[in-house]
């Protein structure tokens, strides 16, 4: 099992920028893709982006793409989110998850480790 931990969320105004880290311990080497979801007041948990172990492939929520860059230090065992361009529907709870799978996924059944949330709130 891996065990992560999000950190960096907070209020920032629509159009600004904020960066969530999620650093990963324990069996680390076993998982391959690392992912980021959110899930919004009354919505489903949503995929926002995921990268492969590599850092070599990232994907991307299409509500996201162009906004927010995924990235990761493989050496200091954590994924970053970095968020540009904020909307207020970018408000939510944002999760770090991490799966097993050797193909790239966006579906939140295939992540089985997950992280507490960071909350995200953009004003408008």
């Amino acid at each position: 099992q891996v065990q992560l931990v999000e950190s960096g969320g907070g209020l920032v105004q629509a159009g600004g920028s904020l960066r969530l880290s999620c650093v990963a311990s324990g069996r680390t080497f076993t998982y391959t893709f690392m992912g980021w979801f959110r899930r919004a007041p009354g919505k489903e948990r949503e995929f926002v982006a995921a990268i492969s172990r590599s850092g070599g492939n990232t994907y991307y929520g299409d509500s996201v793409k162009g906004r927010f860059t995924i990235s990761r230090d493989n050496a200091k065992n954590t994924v970053y989110l970095q968020m540009n361009s904020l909307k207020p529907e970018d408000t939510a709870v944002y999760y770090c998850a991490a799966t097993q799978l050797y193909t790239p996924t966006m579906n939140t059944a295939d992540f089985n480790s997950w992280g507490q949330g960071t909350q995200v709130t953009v004003s408008s």
